[in-house]
Formats: C-alpha cells, sequence, structure tokens
C-alpha cells in the first residue's frame, strides 16, 4: 500500500542528475526481446547462406571419410584420437558459424541499445533480491504482468505458426517420408527456415513493443516527487545558509588580505572616519596609482591604524576620499580625473621624505 502511495506521488519527470545517477549504478533500460530477434535473424542467415556450403563440404568429408576406411588404421589410442580429432576438427569448422554468428548478433543487439559499462553495484549481493515480499511485488507489479503477457503472446505465435507450416494444407511429413535421403536435409532446411520466418516477424512485432515499453517504464520507474525536485535542486544550487557563510569567509578573507597589503601603500586618502583609501604608486611598476586598499567605518578606522603602524602618510580629503571610494575598485589604478589631486599628495610625501 505504500509503496501505491509513493507511486501516485511520483508526479514530476526524472531530472537529468537522476537519469545520470541511474545510468551510472547500471539502471538502464533493456529489452530482453531484442537480442532473441538478433539471434533468430542470425540463424535464418545461417540456414539461406551458408547451411548448403557447410554442409555439402561436411557431407563431401565424411562420404569420403568412410569410403576409405580401409586407410584408417585403430590399432591404438593414439589411433582413435587421431580420426577422432580430424572428424571433430571438420564438424567444428562446419559449426563455426553458428557458434560466431548467433551469440555475436545477441550481443550487438544489447550493445546497440546500452553501451557497454562496468558497475560493479549490479553484483553486489542485495537483501531485495532474496526478499520474498520484493519478488512477490516483481511476479504480480506491472512488470510481471508484461512479461506474462509477452509470453502468452510468445507462446501462442509460436504454436499457431507451427500448425500453419507443418499440419494445416502442408504435405511436410508425407513429403518427409518419399523423399529421398540425400534430399531430405534440405526440405527440413526449407521448412525450418520458414518456420524461422514466421517467427522473426512475430517476434519483431514483439521487440518494437518490448523495446518501446521498456524505455517507458523506466522513465516511470525514475520519475520523483516534488520535494525531491526541491531537494536535489537546493543540493545542487547550494544550501542558502551554507553559500551566505562561504560567502561571508571569502569576503573576510579577501579584505584580511586587503589590510595587509595597506603597509605597501604609498598613501592614505581619509575622510576623517567613514572612508578610507590606501594608495600605492611605484613608478617603475604601477603605469598610475593604485588602489591597494579601501573601506568603510569600522573598515576605514582598521586602514588607518595599520598605516598609522607603519608610518604610512595619511591625508584628509573628504571629497577626494568619497570619491576615490565609490569609483575605483581595488587592486586598479584610480581614473585619470584623479590623477592631479593624487599626484600633488604623492610629491608632498617625496618632498617630505627628502
Amino acid at each position: 500500500m505504500s509503496d501505491e502511495t509513493d507511486k501516485e506521488s511520483k508526479t514530476e519527470e526524472a531530472t537529468e542528475k537522476k537519469i545520470s545517477d541511474a545510468m551510472e549504478k547500471g539502471n538502464l533500460p533493456f529489452s530482453r526481446e531484442a537480442p532473441i530477434l538478433a539471434s533468430i535473424i542470425a540463424l535464418i542467415i545461417i540456414l539461406v547462406f551458408v547451411a548448403i556450403p557447410s554442409g555439402a563440404k561436411l557431407s563431401s568429408f565424411l562420404s569420403e571419410l568412410f569410403d576409405k576406411s580401409d586407410d584408417w588404421r585403430l590399432n591404438s589410442a593414439d589411433d582413435a584420437r587421431q580420426l577422432f580429432g580430424i572428424i571433430g576438427a571438420a564438424v567444428g569448422l562446419a559449426l563455426l558459424p553458428i557458434m560466431i554468428l548467433i551469440p555475436g548478433a545477441g550481443i550487438l543487439a544489447s550493445v546497440l541499445q546500452n553501451a557497454p559499462r562496468i558497475v560493479f553495484n549490479r553484483v553486489e549481493p542485495q537483501a531485495s533480491r532474496v526478499s520474498p515480499a520484493k519478488g512477490w511485488s516483481r511476479i504480480f507489479g506491472s512488470a510481471g504482468r508484461v512479461e506474462f503477457l509477452k509470453s502468452t503472446f510468445k507462446f501462442a505465435a509460436a504454436s499457431i505458426i507451427v500448425f500453419m507450416i507443418f499440419f494445416r494444407d502442408s504435405h511436410f511429413f508425407v513429403d518427409a517420408i518419399i523423399t529421398e535421403p540425400g534430399q531430405l536435409p534440405e526440405l527440413i532446411r526449407a521448412h525450418i527456415t520458414r518456420l524461422l520466418s514466421s517467427i522473426a516477424i512475430a517476434v519483431t512485432v514483439l521487440a518494437a513493443f518490448d523495446i518501446a515499453w521498456s524505455r517507458i517504464h523506466w522513465r516511470n520507474e525514475l520519475r520523483m516527487t516534488r520535494q525531491e525536485i526541491k531537494d536535489e535542486h537546493k543540493q545542487a544550487e547550494g544550501d542558502p545558509l551554507l553559500k551566505s557563510r562561504l560567502r561571508s569567509l571569502s569576503r573576510d578573507r579577501a579584505r584580511q588580505r586587503m589590510i595587509a597589503s595597506v603597509p605597501t601603500a604609498t598613501l592614505i586618502v581619509a575622510n576623517p572616519t567613514h572612508f578610507s583609501v590606501a594608495l600605492r604608486y611605484n613608478p617603475a611598476k604601477d603605469p598610475a596609482p593604485v588602489v591597494v586598499a579601501k573601506g568603510q567605518d569600522i573598515i576605514a578606522l582598521k586602514i588607518r591604524e595599520v598605516a598609522e603602524a607603519n608610518d604610512v602618510p595619511i591625508f584628509e580629503n573628504v571629497l577626494l576620499a568619497r570619491s576615490l571610494y565609490k569609483q575605483v575598485q581595488v587592486n586598479n589604478v584610480i581614473a585619470p580625473e584623479f590623477y592631479k589631486a593624487v599626484a600633488e599628495l604623492i610629491q608632498f610625501v617625496n618632498t617630505r621624505r627628502k
């Protein structure tokens, strides 16, 4: 009951992050019918294009082997092993296309659905896999019902096709009795090819439905509640309180670095207590005076305090201090309109130092 209620509350489509996390865990849509269809098609190709030449070659080899049976001596176990080895190699060579094409087609159909990836979570032991309650829900849930319908469709389709080909208006069994022994394999091959071709058509319809349903079911299983989307968004964007705290820490560090650069200043322009701007001018490095620190109120007083402790000259100029504070950012050179006023202060400082 709780599972049904939980599913009903999942009304929102899965986010890209939810889909990405599901893929990383190996939770991907997969149709079991597609590899079956690919294997059937591979078997039809073998029967149509490979079976006749391979069968003829194997038949010719065995006929020649039996016709010249006197040439083979079985006086010891080594002779028997050698003979069986030759026969086994010939039979294996004839069956090689079957052993390669059918598994290869199934693997290719699986790879085309989803790119191969190594996911250790899929092989880890999980209690839900041996839980009777979970097993019961899998059997009688929507996925279990669809699997039952698919199995019923396959059984019914196979039964109807076999009946139509071998029993209704067909003389297969009579033809098999009156056919020459040498032509019997060809008769069987032709009827099996017809049978597999008809089954392939039915399985194609089933595979198309299964591929579509597996993706729809996968999307539905990944659906989220509105609260889950909010939580995910909050996690992606960050907790507002945490972000505020981080911004505060960042400002504190920037402020500390700014205060630490005050001793390198050439002079301080202040509005007695409200604004302080520290300027540095080194003709060899700076194209124009640079604001290395600025502050208001408490920060302004701290800049003045550090400047006084390091013998940095302080000039009180209300208008200039306010203008520099508002128009120039830290670590930027001053605007040209301030050149004259600042140059006079720098000249005064240099004169006093001399």
